[in-house]
């Protein structure tokens, strides 16, 4: 019911766009919710007969593309990005959903031994002794890599965690190297680490996690709101709980 491919222009170069028929309910997405919606939406889409076109990227990249008024029938963002679209009066009033939050986590290849995360020193141990660590390209401008140079600096490692740096167009792409054994480790949110081959070593560390609320909106300029509210509530409704829950999501009010 919908697809993505990659888009060959300006700094949406590195967003996923899906192929978009007039008649598509268009998405705007944080990468770090694709990976856990899209199994949802398909699901919906073969009952409801709904076809989808997404546009997924990083926060920073989602900001531009927000400023530069991509149509979108639902956006899919971070708190804080949504908290500035709102300020806009680009949304419609009352329709923001938190959909949870979900924390950052270590990334190990399947059958490496997992390291010691479990205090701010192990980690700094761990982020020492890696000997590649995969995040996103600073230029994209993510949550995970954000964080992540705020730890190092705090350590006094940045320039160390620099030059160990394997770079990546998000996260699903970095946990992708560690699988393919081009890094040895990486950090993102807990719900882009899927797929075969790499694994979840833990959480980082609670007085160095960064947990991220995301919420759902409808644009305005939404042709279809109707159709946004409806899958707003399958999304969030009882049926897909255990599936936020499975991929590491916890209720946005904890």
């Amino acid at each position: 019911m919908f697809h993505f491919k990659p888009t060959l222009i300006g700094i949406a170069a590195a967003l996923i766009v899906a192929s978009a028929n007039a008649g598509d309910f268009k998405v705007i997405s944080a990468g770090a919710v694709r990976g856990i919606i899209g199994g949802m939406i398909e699901d919906y889409a073969r009952k409801s007969g709904q076809k989808f076109a997404f546009t997924v990227g990083s926060t920073g990249q989602l900001r531009t593309i927000m400023a530069s008024g991509e149509p979108a029938d639902l956006i899919i963002v971070s708190a804080p990005l949504m908290a500035e679209l709102e300020k806009t009066g680009k949304l419609v009033a009352g329709s923001r959903v938190d959909f949870g939050r979900i924390g950052l986590g270590v990334v190990i290849r399947e059958g490496a031994p997992a390291p010691n995360v479990s205090t701010p020193e192990a980690l700094k141990q761990t982020l020492i002794k890696a000997q590649s660590i995969a995040y996103t390209d600073p230029a994209r401008g993510g949550t995970s890599y954000l964080h992540l140079m705020k730890i190092a600096e705090q350590f006094g490692i940045a320039d160390l965690v620099t030059k160990k740096g394997v770079h990546a167009t998000g996260g699903d792409d970095a946990v992708d190297k560690v699988a393919q054994g081009n890094a040895e480790i990486a950090i993102v949110l807990i719900s882009e680490i899927h797929g075969k081959g790499a694994k979840l070593a833990a959480p980082l560390p609670e007085p160095l996690q960064l947990w991220t609320v995301y919420s759902a909106a409808i644009p305005a300029s939404s042709t279809d709101p109707a159709s946004a509210r409806a899958l707003i509530a399958a999304l969030t409704g009882p049926a897909m709980r255990e599936r936020w829950q499975a991929n590491g999501w916890e209720p946005a009010a904890k």
